[in-house]
């Protein structure tokens, strides 16, 4: 099942996306819809990096050699 939400773009960017819609035949949902996939995963990356590392910052985690984790995953 797919949900609907509306999305205000600038007019440049309204038009761009209007005109590659219209030189490739494919409509501008479909660019959109590509377009968050895509990036939704690299702002998901950033996320977990940096609540990675406010945890270090904040005494919760600490770093490790190579060494000491691969020691760790073999006991």
């Amino acid at each position: 099942m797919s949900k609907q939400t509306a999305v205000r773009l600038p007019d440049e960017t309204f038009e761009r996306l209007r005109n590659l819609a219209a030189k490739t035949g494919r409509t501008a949902t479909y660019y959109i819809r590509e377009a968050i996939e895509e990036y939704l995963g690299d702002l998901e990356d950033i996320y977990l990096a940096e609540q990675a590392l406010e945890q270090l910052h904040n005494g919760k985690d600490k770093v490790v050699s190579s060494e000491e984790f691969w020691n760790d995953m073999e006991n």
